[in-house]
């Protein structure tokens, strides 16, 4: 069992990332890392897609934080600060030593590149506000406040996926595959095929959950579970 207040992941090495407080853990069955920085106060958003290369995103500062795998801190970047005024409401590791960042002040998605500092805009801006948002090496993906669904690759090309239903919560899964959450209950979506299949769980009620690997976590009030599905 694990007190958390957010359950964000496990990596390939068995590993669970989550936040308690304004601490951020990552633990096995031996050994706990943990990252505290009370001078930046709440963790908006943690991205474990390179274990290597954790991003912790602060929004009430404007700041990332990036973490090696013992959650040693490694670089430290206050967008306040960048040549480019940039306010961040969306942050995501993107490819070739990036990030992929929403820049509130001109509603365009970019590129940062964490070697030189410097910011690259990718897109026209948006027209409506991020709902939900998940991002890969090579994709930037949203809900808009309109329940329709985009994608944005490296190159700044943006795709319409279509309208999705009202949901609690989105997890995208490729380009044209995604999960969402509604009153506790989880749906799998497949555009190209046209598929909207309610996925049958145990639980109740949960906090959260995450999919990678055809492994589907649930974060419950009192536990993690995970569960081993093949979707179509």
């Amino acid at each position: 069992m694990i007190d958390a207040d957010e359950f964000v992941g496990y990596d390939s090495f068995g590993y669970a990332y989550y936040t308690k407080g304004s601490v951020f853990n990552k633990q096995n069955e031996r050994e706990l890392f943990q990252y505290k920085n009370v001078a930046l106060g709440k963790i908006k958003r943690v991205d474990i897609l390179n274990p290597l290369k954790i991003v912790l995103f602060y929004e009430n500062f404007n700041t990332v934080v990036l973490l090696d795998n013992q959650l040693n801190e490694t670089q430290k970047i206050n967008f306040s600060e960048n040549q480019t005024p940039i306010v961040a409401s969306a942050i995501g590791l993107s490819a070739q030593n990036k990030l992929w960042v929403f820049n509130n002040l001109t509603q365009q998605l970019g590129l940062f590149d964490l070697t030189k500092n410097g910011f690259s805009t990718l897109a026209t801006p948006f027209s409506k506000t991020i709902k939900f948002y998940h991002s890969d090496y090579n994709y930037f993906y949203w809900v808009d406040s309109s329940n329709e669904a985009y994608y944005c690759d490296l190159f700044g090309r943006i795709t319409s996926l279509g309208t999705i239903p009202n949901a609690d919560a989105v997890h995208f899964v490729s380009d044209y595959q995604f999960m969402y959450a509604l009153d506790n209950q989880l749906y799998w979506v497949d555009f190209k095929k046209n598929l909207y299949l309610p996925i049958t769980l145990n639980e109740k009620t949960f906090k959260s959950f995450s999919y990678k690997e055809q492994i589907l976590t649930i974060f419950t009030e009192r536990e993690i579970r995970t569960f081993k599905i093949q979707l179509p």
